[in-house]
């Protein structure tokens, strides 16, 4: 078998249903298995897994294992070359594993292949590609200065080496996986992607940013003005640096003044979307109970001809690609005028995010 997705859920059921379709379009030509690990969900991700995705291989966890034990359990069982490490908050396109396998089959050093993520109004992610947080990094990313922890050598659409990877999205080779021993299960939430993909640096491969493919990401990372993200992020950090790096009583001391700004620091502003004044629906057939949802202010397209300010545009799925969605909504970057839901294939809800700072939302209908 060539590949294994791995998809460790938690109480995101409606965000997994869009990534495992999406998901299931990306592997239809590949000798692939999908395994969802759910920690102890309380929503009916499982039950919804079961229904639509029975040869999906569904483990269900009787507690919250956190993010690294999961994930080692998924991989424990995994039959693929190949295993992908992938977020269910995520949306892939048609080709994206057929092109970074065969991208990666032509490396001999491979360690991490990823790729850009964008969020879920087109924006880059900068997490998409970062360095590795020594100590001097992390405190300018604890007090909001960030440039230094990114991967700026690289064009966002570039292809080359970089550190470390966001653990949204990371195809590897199970070999490696397992030789650096996975994921540190030290960490519950925040600084295991950080840990393995500097082990891997440390075992001799290559890890190695792919700018020319393109997913989207709903949640990006929270800014460290959040006093909850700033203490998780410190404590994550603090493992990385006992484990690799020596005790460093300045670093400690500055990161602990960085927590106390971040507790009164105002939280960055979201993405501000103006107020919607028409939803534009790109399908080739009608559904009056979402058109009824959506309001007066609604029309259906077959062909999106340009963007209008003020808009929510809705993609069908049964109609369009992933790929072109992901591409519509990659081209309208920085458009804060354009707001995007899909509706997934065989689904009677749509989904969107208007910042990389939240999930967005969910309409039934």
């Amino acid at each position: 078998m060539k590949l294994s997705v791995i998809i460790l859920n938690y109480n995101v059921r409606y965000f997994l249903e869009l990534c495992l379709k999406s998901v299931a379009a990306a592997t239809s030509n590949l000798e692939a298995e999908i395994i969802v690990v759910d920690n102890n969900s309380n929503d009916d991700s499982c039950e919804m897994v079961k229904r639509l995705f029975p040869n999906v291989v569904l483990i269900e966890n009787k507690e919250n294992l956190g993010f690294s034990k999961a994930n080692n359990q998924g991989v424990s069982i995994a039959k693929g070359e190949y295993v992908c490490i992938l977020n269910p908050d995520t949306v892939v396109t048609e080709d994206t594993f057929v092109t970074l396998l065969s991208y990666a089959e032509g490396l001999n050093n491979l360690g991490i292949l990823s790729c850009k993520l964008i969020d879920g109004q087109g924006n880059f992610l900068p997490e998409s590609k970062r360095n590795i947080p020594k100590p001097a990094v992390a405190i300018k990313k604890i007090l909001g200065f960030s440039k230094s922890y990114y991967a700026n050598h690289l064009d966002k659409n570039e292809v080359g080496k970089v550190d470390v990877f966001v653990g949204a999205f990371m195809l590897i080779k199970r070999s490696i996986y397992n030789e650096v021993k996975g994921f540190d299960e030290a960490y519950f939430m925040y600084g295991e992607d950080i840990d393995l993909s500097y082990k891997i640096r440390k075992a001799g491969y290559d890890n190695t940013y792919y700018g020319k493919t393109t997913i989207i990401h709903y949640k990006g990372e929270s800014t460290l003005k959040d006093k909850t993200y700033a203490k998780r992020f410190y404590g994550a950090m603090q493992v990385f640096y006992d484990k690799h790096f020596k005790s460093n009583i300045i670093f400690d001391v500055l990161v602990w003044l960085g927590i106390q700004f971040a507790k009164w620091a105002s939280v960055k502003e979201l993405t501000k979307i103006k107020p919607i004044k028409q939803s534009i629906l790109i399908s080739h057939k009608s559904y009056p109970a979402l058109e009824k949802k959506l309001g007066k202010n609604v029309q259906r397209v077959s062909k999106l001809s340009k963007m209008l300010p003020n808009t929510q545009l809705v993609f069908d799925a049964n109609y369009l690609s992933f790929k072109s969605i992901v591409n519509i909504i990659e081209a309208s970057e920085n458009n804060s005028n354009t707001s995007f839901k899909i509706l997934p294939n065989n689904s009677n809800f749509i989904i969107g995010s208007n910042s990389s700072k939240s999930r967005g939302e969910v309409i039934n209908f």
